[in-house]
This record gives C-alpha cells, structure tokens and sequence, in this order.
C-alpha cells in the first residue's frame, strides 16, 4: 500500500470513528430527552400552569426557547435560572402572551391559553412583573395600584388592605411618587400592583435585578411571604444560588432548553450544577 493510500485509510478510519461517536452522542441525546419529557410529563398532571414544548423568539426564524418545558402545582414556588442568554425570561414573557410561541402549549388549569393577550390572562388570573419600567414613575404609590386594579375597580380597597399588609411600607406612604422610591421600594409597587387582581400565578422577572444584597434579601423574603398567601410563583432569576434557597423546584435553562430540574435543595447541591451553572452565577 503507498504512502497515500495508507494516508487515505487512516483518515477513513478516523472518520468513521467520529461519526460513530457522533451518532452514539446523538442517541444518547435523544434517549436523555427522552427521559427529561417523560419526567415533565408525569410531574405536570394536573398542574396549575403548564409549558409544554414550546419554541419561541423575537424574530423570524431565530429561536430563543427550543422546545422548552415547565409546569407548577397549585401553591409552588419555581424558580427558572441560568447563564445570560439562556432563554429564561423570554420562557416567562412567552408564558404571558408577550412573545409569541411557534409550536407548543401553554395551559392554564387545562385551558389552553397559548398566545393569549396579556389583558386577557391578567383577567384569568396570571399576574407579571416585569425586570424593567415597572413601575408608573409619575404617579404615586397608590394610583399604581389603581392602575393594577383597572379591570376591576370595585374591588380596590380590598386588595389595597391585603397588599398594604404585605407591604407595610405602601400604605403609610401612599401619596408618594414612585419615581421618588428607591429600587427596593419600586419592586415592593410593581409586585403590589400586579397582585391588585387577585392572581393565582405570579410571575417575576428577575426581581433582585440592581438591587443591594440587603434589599434583595428583603425582597426574596416577600416573595416568600406571597407565595405562602396560597399564590403560584413562577421566578426568573440571575441570582442562582438565593432562588435555589427559597423555591420548591428549580429549572436551569441553557441555549433555550431544560438542562436541568429538580427541587431548589437538589440543584442547589448537585455537582454538576454548581460547576457548569453556579460558578458563574451570581452569588448570594
């Protein structure tokens, strides 16, 4: 055999040795989505809210979410983590009508409600506060909260009473301007506002986002105490290791896919977790 030819099958062998781990790699891909779906699928029977498969993004052709899965129960408390980019708080805005899901379901206690607008599911009972501008800075803290209470006006002065025993700080304060409040404040009225309507899930986009870690203790410790009002809390949040500690069950989101799930405990101390995820996150 020539020197070219010895050549030539060296590089024949060497490919079909990357192919084959290649197609192994591949199959055992498969078979551990596979095992991930068959996992959601048992864990979201008859969940309260509910994700399934969804692909998402911003522009066409361009997908954030590559068929990404969630469910909560009734009264759990998720928390959704993961690397910038990950996909975490387009799952949250897909999941209240703000970016538009390509293929998949979104239900809510059955009811599909995939692509919904986002005043017609605050009427069925989603609230969302949103990372940024999520507060009217013009106005003051109260006429906030009327702005949460605009589909249902009658009913202001009742929940003004249950979120200013929530939020002590809203009700002694409220005549004050919400451009005048500090970072803290401004969450404790975007949280308040978007609770006005008496919601049974709540979702939280990044609620520590620029705040000090004394005021993001604060306001994971509300969060905490609103989800055990008997609200479902979905949270996305870049501090990892501070959600991990208060929520029922984890999501870690990478390039727009469950990665991994389990309770907060489990991927709060499972090794691979820690070093691919929590390493680079944000500290506590």
């Amino acid at each position: 055999m020539s020197h070219d030819s010895w050549g030539d099958s060296l590089e024949r062998q060497e490919a079909l040795h990357v192919d084959a781990e290649q197609r192994h790699d591949h199959g055992h891909h498969k078979a551990q989505e596979l095992q991930d779906r068959t996992q959601h699928l048992e864990g979201a029977e008859g969940a309260l809210v509910r994700v399934d498969d969804a692909i998402a993004g911003y522009l066409p052709g361009v997908n954030i979410l590559n068929g990404c899965d969630l469910y909560a129960q009734e009264g759990e408390l998720v928390g959704i983590i993961g690397p910038n980019g990950a996909g975490k708080s387009t799952l949250l805005k897909s999941l209240f009508g703000l970016v538009r899901i390509r293929s998949g379901a979104v239900t809510l206690r059955g009811e599909e409600i995939t692509n919904m607008r986002a005043d017609q599911l605050v009427k069925r009972g989603i609230g969302f506060v949103p990372q940024t501008n999520n507060v009217f800075p013009s106005l003051t803290i109260e006429e906030n909260l009327q702005m949460g209470a605009y589909q249902a006006p009658g009913n202001f002065d009742e929940r003004f009473d249950f979120i200013t025993t929530l939020f002590p700080t809203l009700g002694d304060r409220r005549k004050q301007r919400a451009g005048s409040l500090s970072g803290g404040e401004r969450q404790m009225v975007a949280m308040g506002r978007a609770l006005m309507m008496n919601p049974s899930v709540l979702l939280l986009d990044e609620p520590s986002a620029g705040l000090s870690p004394v005021l993001t203790d604060e306001v994971f410790v509300r969060v905490r105490e609103i989800n055990k009002t008997g609200v479902t809390v979905i949270m996305v949040e870049q501090n990892a290791r501070r959600c991990l500690q208060i929520c029922d069950r984890g999501y870690v989101l990478d390039q727009g896919r469950n990665a991994y799930t389990g309770t907060g405990r489990a991927l709060a101390t499972d090794p691979k977790v820690i070093q691919l995820y929590l390493g680079t996150l944000a500290k506590a």
